[in-house]
């Protein structure tokens, strides 16, 4: 016998399930979605993030540290070269999860993709860690008599690289798909805000295990133990994440948003000579009666008044019926201000962009100024350079403890005020540049050091500077973060459409790859046009580098401000 399957939508889905047997009714079932989800859900996050991303992508915005130093170790990359390989893969993996998000949005269920991808990046590892275990499966070490080192063989590249793309999809289906399917276990803003901030707290959490733990494990028992310990996390994480699937509301997929975006575009176009119409009455509300629609329509709004044409109804759009006849030349109200809605925050999502170039070159060239520096604490142990970045992973993590938890609290038991998604975002521009002006400071002393000891021209020489000096602009990096990074996750969701909220979170995504892709560019511009970036960087001019890029970050700073002044909200419901 076939049972209807229970529908969730809106408020209901918290308490009332279809009756099972077919007679319409309804009756009280155990709630689904709140707070009891978010142990599942985090627990994952830490878990998956430390098992694979962590050792492919030390972070949603950071280089991969631990795969640049394997690079250059194991495969004999050179540096600058390993700089671009890593800014481009991660830009990779960081656009990934917006095809996640489209799947989720459209034909799979949020949960179904997130535990899929899952298991593609535990696939993903096992060739990763053969690499590290089979000496076949990568080029023989580089003696220091060799010149130049033995470069991995076509075949060697291939199993890396399939390696690293397998892991960069299962990234896809997780890293930000895992934010909206948990944000959408509550049905207000104020807890969906504090799910976000909490989110990236956890996944801090987890890059820090992976940045400490994990690397330790690395250079003391080797790097096969530390790939096989991601091995483990992984498929744990998959275990627990099921485990919570009986709490978890799944918001059913509604077939694909980005199709009703081409289709008001293409609407609009087909009827650009076609005056618009003062009546209402004109234009398609929902795909059924017109009469019916009118007592709840989607009104039109006057901004970007050419899309308004493809709500316009004409002869031959709908049936006798009044339903739609042809869906590529007739669109709803709804699906029109829901373009609106989109093109209206491609200002403020593009001034993350131009935040996101310079600490993705920051903390790709950050981890060479460390394997120049003396690294040790006390006489016997050292730091290893990829860890330098947990350093920029435990201020975001403290920072948005202290922000959710102290600070926001305070202010508004203090003042009655409490700082917008806008202020936040501005507030992490700001902690973002100072963070280049300190890079830029550190990288110039380390310079002159460098040149006073006479260690320019030592081959792997050290420089007799402590790397620690590297921690200050770290923490500034990763206190930006926390300010900027939630804030405009929460301010997507809130702002985006119904339709779309699986792929909002998943913008973040596309700002991050985009400013990875741009950091490959810059290294790859400033190495060819000037001198500052030679494959020694003891030769090189870096700090000029990090100061450009504080300037690019002032001015973006402006935009930014500009873009919210002129930026008006959808109004909040906070409980």
């Amino acid at each position: 016998m076939t049972t209807k399957q229970p529908e969730y939508s809106g408020a209901g889905r918290d308490s009332l399930v279809v009756d099972l047997a077919g007679n319409g009714g309804s009756r009280p079932c155990r709630k689904k979605g709140g707070w009891i989800t978010f142990p599942f859900i985090i627990d994952a996050v830490v878990l998956v993030e430390a098992g694979s991303s962590m050792m492919l992508g030390l972070a949603v915005n950071g280089a991969s540290a631990n795969l640049l130093v394997y690079l250059v170790q194991q495969f004999n990359v050179d540096q600058i070269t390993a700089v671009q390989i890593m800014n481009v893969y991660n830009g990779s993996t960081n656009i990934a999860p917006v095809v996640g998000a489209i799947i989720s949005d459209s034909c799979l269920r949020a949960f179904t993709v997130i535990l899929i991808s899952s298991l593609v990046s535990f696939v993903g590892l096992i060739p990763l860690t053969l690499t590290s275990i089979l000496p076949s499966l990568r080029p023989s070490p580089c003696a220091p008599t060799s010149n130049p080192c033995e470069t991995a063989s076509a075949f060697q590249y291939a199993v890396l690289y399939i390696s690293m793309a397998l892991v960069g999809v299962g990234i896809g289906g997780t890293r930000f798909t895992i934010v909206a399917f948990g944000a959408n276990q509550f049905a207000d803003d104020a807890s969906r805000e504090a799910f976000i901030n909490w989110f990236f707290f956890s996944f801090y959490a987890a890059v820090i295990l992976a940045a400490t733990i994990v690397v330790y494990v690395q250079d003391n028992a080797g790097w096969a133990w530390g790939y096989g310990l991601c091995l483990v996390a992984n498929i744990i994480s998959v275990i627990i994440f099921i485990i919570g699937k009986w709490h978890y509301q799944d918001v059913r997929p509604q077939g694909s948003p980005f199709t009703s975006i081409v289709r008001v575009l293409a609407a609009a176009f087909r009827k650009r000579r076609v005056a618009l119409s003062p009546n209402a009455e004109d234009y398609f509300y929902q795909d059924h009666s017109i009469e019916v629609a009118k007592k709840q329509p989607c009104l039109l709004t006057p901004k970007f008044k050419f899309l308004n044409k493809a709500a316009l109804v004409m002869e031959g759009d709908t049936h006798s019926n009044e339903t739609k006849a042809k869906s590529w030349r007739l669109c709803t109200t709804q699906q029109v201000e829901d373009l609106k809605t989109l093109i209206k925050i491609l200002p403020i999502w593009s001034t993350s962009i131009f935040l996101s170039i310079p600490i993705g070159v920051q903390a790709s060239l950050s981890i060479l100024e460390a394997l120049t520096m003396d690294r040790h604490l006390g006489t016997h142990f050292s730091i290893p350079a990829s860890s330098f970045l947990v350093f920029a992973f435990l201020a975001a993590a403290i920072f948005i403890a202290l922000l959710d938890r102290v600070i926001y609290p305070f202010l508004h038991k203090l003042l009655g005020w409490s700082p917008t998604l806008f202020q936040r975002i501005g507030a992490g521009h700001l902690i973002s540049i100072m963070g280049m002006v300190a890079a830029a400071l550190v990288e110039a002393r380390r310079l002159s050091i460098a040149h006073s000891h006479g260690t320019m021209d030592q081959l792997n020489a050290t420089v007799p500077m402590s790397a620690l000096w590297l921690v200050a602009p770290f923490a500034l990096v990763g206190a930006g973060e926390a300010c900027h990074l939630p804030a405009q996750v929460s301010l997507y969701f809130e702002e985006f459409p119904a339709s779309l909220k699986g792929s909002s979170a998943a913008m973040m995504a596309v700002i991050i790859a985009i400013g990875f892709y741009l950091s490959a560019a810059v290294v790859k511009i400033v190495k060819a046009s000037t001198s500052w970036l030679p494959n020694d960087i003891n030769h090189g001019r870096m700090d000029k580098v990090f100061w450009t890029l504080g300037v690019v970050g002032a001015f973006n700073f402006c935009y930014f401000v500009l873009c919210a002044k002129l930026y008006k909200r959808k109004p909040s419901f906070k409980h």
